[in-house]
């Protein structure tokens, strides 16, 4: 099965020129913890519950704040035609929960989460979220 059988499409994207305030207004519209940012028809981040909480609250940060000063500007993705399988390893081997999804021009077509894949292949959603739960990922609370 490929991912785009699996993803969801409609998916709401920020701007970098957007404020924190506003991209967490849109998470809480659609009820998700990230929101994938874009500029010029091009995905060029992702911006997190966890980034605004830590990025910006726990530095002071106003909520008119950016979302291109406190999003993760490393994006991890997948491609719409790849195997859920390996697309599943990969999200336990970089630990996350979700990934945008890109076609071969590399436009944002829509969004693949662990929830996603458990609906259809709770085996390896299974081995995917023992992988993202294992201590020492990017953003580990252990020194």
């Amino acid at each position: 099965m490929l991912v785009s059988e699996l993803m969801t499409r409609d998916v709401r994207i920020a701007a970098p020129n957007d404020t924190i305030e506003h991209a967490a207004a849109m998470m809480g519209e659609v009820d998700a913890g990230a929101i994938p940012v874009g500029e010029n028809d091009r995905l060029v981040g992702m911006i997190t519950d966890r980034d605004i909480a830590v990025r910006a609250v726990a530095q002071g940060k106003p909520p008119q704040t950016r979302v291109g000063e406190v999003m993760s500007a490393d994006v991890k993705y997948c491609f719409e035609d790849e195997a859920i399988e390996d697309v599943a390893a990969n999200m336990g081997g970089i630990q996350v929960r979700r990934l945008p999804v890109l076609n071969r021009g590399k436009r944002l077509v829509g969004i693949v989460s662990l929830g996603d894949l458990a609906v259809e292949h709770a085996a390896q959603a299974s081995a995917a979220l023992s992988n993202i739960s294992e201590p020492g990922g990017q953003h580990t609370q252990t020194g």
